[in-house]
């Protein structure tokens, strides 16, 4: 009856970022630090495993003479977060019927 919900997306900091790249579609690890409230470090072992799990692309570069890194979301990430939410819709429809 009830779908399985993808376990990359489902921890709350790896669905934040992938929330956050669904209305901008590419940012930088500032703003997404910034807009997430995370630390340096989770931010990158959990940006590390949407991209891992092909849901990102990540690119470096210097900007100025400082790191920058980007991460932009991609169509199979795309799909994962679509598929995720109506996964978690029908979660709540059924609980919300009772």
């Amino acid at each position: 009856m009830f779908k399985d919900l993808d376990p990359i997306l489902h921890s709350q900091l790896r669905l934040a970022i992938m929330s956050l790249l669904i209305s901008v579609r590419e940012a930088d690890f500032i703003f997404i630090k910034e807009s997430t409230n995370a630390t340096a470090g989770n931010l990158s072992v959990q940006i590390q495993k949407l991209k891992d799990a092909g849901y990102l692309e990540v690119a470096k570069k210097f900007k100025d003479n400082y790191p920058q890194t980007t991460c932009k979301i991609t169509s199979k990430g795309v799909n994962a977060f679509e598929s995720y939410v109506k996964a978690l819709q029908q979660y709540v429809n059924v609980s919300g019927n009772k």
